[in-house]
Formats: C-alpha cells, sequence, structure tokens
C-alpha cells in the first residue's frame, strides 16, 4: 500500500507529514517511559523481521492482485503500539530511501496508512481491549485477525481520502472505494492470520516478550537470546531465499488503480515533485529490490540481506539515540 507521489498534493502530503509527525513524537515520549531493556534487540531483529515478510507479495486468487504483510499489528503486539510505530517508521524510511518503495512526497502518508492504524487501532484498541483480562492463544488470534482487518481497512480508506482531497489524478472517489476496499479485506485476512501465527509462537515460546502480558507462573521455553536468533534466522530466509519466489501480480494499491485508471503509475511532474524524485533518485542505490538496469534474483536477495541489517541497526539506534526501553538508574546510581 505504498503511495506514489504522484496520487498527493504538496498540502496533503504536508499534512500527512505533520500527522505522522505528532505521532512520532507521542511515541518518542511514551517509549521512554519503558523499562524494558531486554527488548532493544527484538525491536531490532522485529523491524528486520517485518521489513523482510513486506518483501513477500502472496497472490489473491481469481484477481490478478497481490498481497503483503504491513505489519504494524505484529510490532505492537510485541513491542507495544509507541515502540511498534517507531519500527514502522525505519522500516518504511529505509524501503522509501534505498529501495524507492513508496514516494519521498508520500512518506508521511505512508507511515499514516501503514504504521498508525496497525500500531494504535490494531494494538493500542484491539490488542489492549482482548488482552485486558488476560491473553490465551484464542485472543491472541482473535484479535490479529479483527486488528489486521480493521487496519488494512482504515488504511486503504485513508488512501482515497488523501487521493480525493488531492484531487490530482483521474481516480473518481467512488470507483476507487469501491476497488480498495474489497480488495484489501482479504489481504487484512491473510495478514490477520500470518500475524496471529507469530504472535502465537512467541506466546508459546516466551509470553513476557508480549504487549499487555501480565502473568507470572510461566515456563519460558526459549531464552531472549533465542527468540532473537530465532527471528533473524527466519528474516534471513525469508529476505534471501523466499522474496525470490513472491508473486509478481501488482499489489493491492498499485491493482485498484489500474482497474479504475487504467494505469498503475500514475504521473506528476514539475517543482515539489522533482524536486522528491532526485532526491529519491540518487538515495535508492537498489532501486525496486534490485542491482540498477540488472533483473537478475541476486539482486532481490541482496537487496532483502541488506535491507534488513540495515533496519535491524536502524531501530537498535533509534532505541539508543531516543532512550527507548532504557533501564532507569536506581537512585543509588550517580
Amino acid at each position: 500500500m505504498h503511495m506514489a507521489d504522484a496520487l498527493l498534493s504538496p498540502a496533503v502530503a504536508g499534512t500527512m507529514y505533520a500527522a505522522s509527525g505528532i505521532a512520532a513524537g507521542y511515541s518518542i515520549k511514551k517509549g521512554r517511559k519503558y523499562n524494558q531493556p531486554e527488548k532493544i534487540p527484538v525491536m531490532g531483529v522485529t523491524g528486520a523481521f517485518v521489513f523482510a515478510a513486506q518483501m513477500i507479495n502472496f497472490t489473491i486468487p481469481g484477481t490478478g492482485s497481490s498481497g503483503h504483510l504491513c505489519g504494524g499489528m505484529l510490532l505492537a503486539g510485541i513491542l507495544g503500539p509507541e515502540a511498534g510505530f517507531l519500527t514502522m517508521i525505519g522500516i518504511l524510511f529505509i524501503q522509501c530511501l534505498l529501495f524507492a518503495d513508496g514516494g519521498l512526497l508520500a512518506f508521511g502518508a505512508n507511515v499514516w496508512n501503514m504504521a498508525f492504524y496497525g500500531c494504535f487501532v490494531g494494538g493500542m484498541i484491539i490488542w489492549r481491549l482482548f488482552m485486558k483480562n488476560g491473553m490465551s492463544k484464542g485472543k491472541i488470534i482473535a484479535a490479529s485477525v479483527l486488528g489486521s482487518i480493521v487496519s488494512l481497512q482504515l488504511g486503504a480508506f485513508s488512501v482515497t481520502l488523501e487521493t480525493l482531497a488531492s484531487n490530482i489524478t483521474e481516480l473518481p472517489f467512488p470507483v476507487f472505494v469501491s476497488v480498495m476496499q474489497p480488495i484489501h479485506l482479504v489481504i487484512g485476512l491473510v495478514e490477520g492470520l500470518i500475524t496471529a501465527a507469530v504472535l502465537v509462537f512467541v506466546y508459546e515460546a516466551r509470553p513476557q516478550l508480549l504487549w499487555c502480558y501480565h502473568g507470572n507462573d510461566v515456563k519460558n521455553r526459549i531464552s531472549p537470546t533465542g527468540i532473537v536468533a530465532i527471528f533473524a534466522v527466519v528474516a534471513a530466509v525469508i529476505a534471501g531465499l523466499v522474496s525470490l519466489y513472491a508473486s509478481a501480480f501488482p499489489d493491492g494499491l498499485e491493482w485498484s488503480i489500474e482497474k479504475v485508471a487504467k494505469t498503475a503509475e500514475p504521473g506528476a511532474f514539475g517543482g515539489v515533485y522533482d524536486i522528491a524524485g532526485k532526491i529519491q533518485n540518487a538515495a535508492s542505490v537498489l532501486p525496486d529490490y534490485q542491482f540498477a538496469g540488472n533483473t537478475s534474483p541476486a539482486g532481490t536477495s541482496f537487496s532483502g540481506m541488506i535491507g534488513g541489517i540495515v533496519v535491524f541497526a536502524l531501530c537498535i539506534a533509534l532505541c539508543y539515540g531516543l532512550k527507548l526501553f532504557r533501564k532507569k538508574k536506581s537512585d543509588g546510581q550517580a
């Protein structure tokens, strides 16, 4: 659901930057109150995992379209909505800058559409509501599926509203909505099932890592280091190998645009669009997750591995730079 710059007017793009910036500021403030240093490496490795998972487009049968994990709901279930949101910003930033996935002008809108709803609606509202009186596998599955569906529906609807408010493309709002919502309903269901599978695994292996878990008498099957190692290995396998078998069909947004406007790549030129494009072209060393001018599968594998490493490093840097999950000093320490 990565929006291109051509869908947004500068005014709408600026508004979405501001909205996402406010949510990021709130997340930083709240994230500094956590006292869970063991989640610092978890934030890095789950960020890398979600980056890798987003490379896997799955086919939506009978449509000629595909979908991919957004990941906000998954990250919120492990890290909490605030840290999950900041992790998603890191993932989307790397995708935008290094791989030209989503427009630079549209970055604020993509953060809002793909990260805010998953983390704050799916996580802070739906996940927390389900886990209010205790956690179980059934509750995890129900919350994951419902949270992912609602988040994707809100994200898809926001895309259509932002496009309508921009009024620079030939995408009639009623028709665009009628195409966007059903396809993202299916994508949300698949994302919910994937999210549920991952979070149930964490619940079975080390439930204390899940946000809103308050149990005490639990026998952990896997150590925190083991969890980090498992996520790292799975992320590497997905990014380096499974990504080669991703669906070649356009994703839900591209498919919807093509259905309505008969083109998957609407254009907007001049002024701020040219500036944003030049910056992105200069920064994107692996455009479309490929070596420049080369469609070799090696480029996809290399992009996935490098992207995962960069996301991991960026998330760790965010933790220390923004003082997230940092252990507080006791009164006796200087």
